[in-house]
């Protein structure tokens, strides 16, 4: 492996002018859930899982939206075994989604069967949905989600990690935000 060239190519993804306004668009999207009394749905498979957990996480505690990850194993599991695992996610929406939240799905591919069937019931429920995908840009979750932040790449480290400080510069975003309207 060349390093610097791997190294350049998170300089060229991260370089995209594209995507500031797409995660400004997010972030506008995810306070506005907020101040409707929403919160942020998160899900992913693998790696992807793992990052919809962090951010979770980070939503809830520094970005002060409430925010869940679906990747408790007992939820996966009595879910996966009772509705099949291509709609475990979409049977876990009908548990604990409202209208006024935004739903971020995860997926390098943008092609996980379970994924792209949580869209689907996203769509018919009205939630909002933020895709975070790589490999072919015309892929199906993006293509049915409200915003697709696509990442121009077939490594899935790359995908994963971008993945990971675009949402990271959303949850900053949201904290600049509440910084900025805060009385002085």
């Amino acid at each position: 492996m060349n390093l610097p060239l791997y190294l350049a190519e998170y300089s060229r993804l991260l370089a995209n002018p594209e995507i500031p306004a797409l995660l400004q668009r997010l972030e506008a999207r995810i306070a506005a859930a907020r101040a409707a009394g929403g919160k942020i749905l998160l899900a992913g498979n693998g790696a992807s899982a793992s990052i919809a957990s962090h951010l979770a996480t980070d939503f809830s505690k520094q970005g002060g939206v409430r925010a869940m990850a679906f990747n408790d194993a007992n939820l996966i599991t009595a879910l996966g075994n009772d509705c099949g695992y291509q709609h475990w996610i979409a049977r876990a929406l009908d548990f604990y989604a409202d209208q006024e939240d935004v739903l971020i799905l995860i997926s390098s591919s943008g092609q996980s069967p379970n994924v792209v069937e949580a869209a689907r019931r996203a769509k018919e429920l009205g939630l909002y949905i933020a895709a975070f995908t790589g490999f072919a840009r015309d892929n199906p979750l993006g293509a049915a989600a409200d915003l697709n932040l696509w990442v121009d790449s077939h490594s899935y480290n790359i995908v994963e990690c971008t993945h990971m400080i675009w949402l990271t510069a959303v949850v900053d975003l949201l904290i600049a935000a509440s910084e900025s309207n805060a009385p002085s």
